[in-house]
């Protein structure tokens, strides 16, 4: 049973630990061990730069690149033993940085705490890509224009759960959020970019401060062009669903992830006949052997730590 203490010297306590506001930035990365015994990081730096400017979003101290890069290093090396092998995951590593301190009204912390922590994952598809479904929420939104949806903050995260929550119960996998202001472009998925392929051409939602500019999509997009797509990042409208050949996800957990269904007020729209797209497939696979150190790194996107 739940008991709710009283104590003033207990309440005391917690406030002179805790911001009344709490503000707290985070980041995802993952470490790897490639097949000539290498342990590996992908593109960390975006992480560092992203957590700086998210940093300045919400009026934080941050540390410096140089800074969060020393500290990754030595978390990742610190727990070498916990990499799985080559292509049975990765190490997931979660940097964080916490405001707190004795401030009841609304104001930046006046102190700031950056730690990171690290736990071993196997890989997201245990049995190779397998599409999604998902469902497009017309009520809850995800971000607003001139919020903070474009940084990775903790608070945008608890917009989702609510949405997030009942499509899970309705038996889909996660949730596809539109504009909160037309309500008809697509936006993002809980916590994954998406992308809509017709043809040769492959569209994603435009990153305009409502969208967080993530690491794996900035990857994707790179690669997609080197292999011959045109890649077009503008307002893709819910109806563009209909006619799309394929639809996938990126993300630093999913890596590339292939969308099976979507729906939309009740219509369910179904993409590859339940298969993985050929396009999402060859992503994925061009990603995940770069990121192992099987492809050659010509984007000079990893870091060897030994």
């Amino acid at each position: 049973m739940n008991r709710i203490l009283s104590s003033v010297v207990f309440a005391r306590r917690i406030f002179r630990k805790e911001a009344e506001h709490p503000r707290g930035l985070f980041e995802g990365l993952k470490a790897y061990r490639t097949q000539d015994g290498n342990i590996v990081l992908f593109r960390p730096e975006e992480n560092a730069l992203r957590m700086r400017a998210g940093a300045e979003r919400m009026c934080m101290a941050a540390p410096t690149v140089e800074q969060f890069l020393e500290a990754v290093k030595e978390i990742v090396l610190a727990n070498e033993r916990w990499i799985p092998p080559t292509g049975k995951g990765s190490l997931y590593i979660r940097p964080l940085l916490m405001g707190s301190g004795s401030v009841l009204g609304i104001a930046p912390a006046p102190e700031y705490t950056f730690l990171i922590y690290a736990s071993p994952v196997g890989n997201y598809f245990k049995e190779g890509l397998a599409p999604i479904n998902l469902v497009i929420e017309t009520d809850f939104h995800r971000a607003s224009p001139g919020g903070t949806g474009g940084v990775k903050t903790i608070g945008n995260y608890a917009a989702v759960l609510k949405a997030h929550t009942a499509a899970k119960a309705q038996g889909y996998s996660d949730v596809l959020y539109l504009d909160c202001v037309h309500k008809k472009y697509l936006e993002e998925v809980s916590s994954c970019n998406v992308f809509v392929v017709k043809d040769n051409v492959i569209s994603t939602p435009a990153i305009k401060g409502t969208i967080l500019p993530g690491i794996t999509r900035k990857s994707i997009i790179d690669i997609a062009c080197s292999l011959g797509f045109e890649v077009v990042e503008q307002l893709v409208p819910v109806d563009q669903l209909l006619s799309a050949d394929e639809v996938f996800c990126t993300g630093t957990a999913v890596v590339v992830s292939p969308v099976g269904s979507i729906t939309h007020k009740g219509k369910r729209t179904s993409f590859g006949d339940g298969k993985v797209g050929r396009v999402a497939q060859q992503l994925h696979t061009a990603l995940t052997r770069l990121q192992m150190g099987i492809a050659e790194d010509n984007m000079d996107w990893i870091v060897k730590l030994k």
